[in-house]
């Protein structure tokens, strides 16, 4: 059985294509390489900086992190308070020759990057082959990132099973939507497969859900496993490094998951926020909050789903 590693690159982001070949490019840039029977894959937020959005999709996608820091500067300091906020706890890090290692240190101290195994450059490599799949068992989950019409097979999702297994043939829900989709194939690096268990990256052609019916963030699971929300509670705290104040029916945005959703804070406390439109979420889910026009730090806080 084909088994998947996910990692994403942060900081000097163009070393992933050191590792594998290059796939989808969008705001989020992918690469794969199959080694005997294990599919790594490596993403990058490559619409990062300009935008805030896509590193914390890219986070979400991986369960390791490579951090390559090639400057101190407040990108630097965004990257390792998101990694902090969504509790990213392993990975590896290194730096250019050029960075100071004490004011590093001094960056990542009391966060979970704090914690990443530190290795020179050119040892990122080794230290990455020693890492093992990890999945999670229980009921089909799957997470979208892209999704597009091919001709003559029709709806085709990119994505990522976060839960169990996703098997051909399989009668499932996307949500937040609620439509039926049946799975017609699935492909693992390009390679037709009959089932893929979680961490699997796979492209699934779908019957029930044209493309304009999809989003990222989107999630095809079993009925029941995940909630459809409007409104949640969080168990919230601010950034120290967020300086302006949060006020009720303030506007923001929120990543749960692969979604950005707009939002506003009903109440501050408790935090509660509510959506434009229905979000997909489980309990004790880490939700980020997001106000990308801030011209100094553009993370608000974090907490969990109550």
């Amino acid at each position: 059985m084909v088994s998947s590693i996910n990692f994403v690159v942060l900081g000097k982001q163009d070393i992933a294509s050191d590792f594998g070949k290059k796939g989808t490019a969008t705001d989020l840039t992918l690469y794969d390489r199959k080694e005997s029977d294990v599919i790594k894959t490596w993403v990058t937020p490559s619409g990062f900086p300009d935008k805030i959005q896509p590193l914390f999709q890219a986070i979400n996608l991986a369960e390791y992190v490579i951090f390559h820091v090639d400057k101190l500067d407040k990108f630097t300091g965004e990257q390792i308070i998101a990694l902090d906020s969504l509790k990213k706890e392993k990975g590896i890090i290194s730096h250019t020759f050029d960075v100071d290692e004490s004011k590093l240190d001094a960056m990542i101290k009391g966060t979970v990057v704090e914690k990443y195994i530190k290795v020179d450059q050119d040892k990122i490599k080794e230290e990455m082959d020693k890492l093992e799949p990890i999945s999670n068992d229980g009921p089909s989950e799957m997470v979208i990132d892209h999704c597009f019409d091919v001709k003559g097979v029709g709806t085709v999702i990119l994505g990522k099973v976060t839960n169990g297994k996703v098997k051909q043939y399989d009668n499932l829900k996307l949500y937040p939507a609620g439509i039926d989709v049946l799975i017609k194939s699935i492909q693992m690096h390009d390679d037709p497969v009959e089932e893929s268990i979680c961490p699997a990256r796979v492209g699934l052609a779908v019957k029930g859900a044209k493309p304009d019916e999809v989003g990222r963030g989107d999630v095809i699971s079993e009925e029941g496993v995940v909630d459809v929300k409007s409104e949640i509670e969080l168990d919230f705290q601010k950034n120290p490094f967020y300086k302006s104040e949060i006020a009720e029916n303030q506007g923001c945005l929120v990543n749960i998951g692969l979604q950005i959703k707009a939002a506003k804070f009903l109440s501050i406390s408790p935090l509660k926020l509510t959506f434009e439109k229905p979000i997909v979420c489980k309990k004790d889910q880490i939700v980020v909050i997001l106000k990308p026009e801030s011209a100094t730090i553009r993370i608000l806080g974090s907490g969990k789903i109550k």
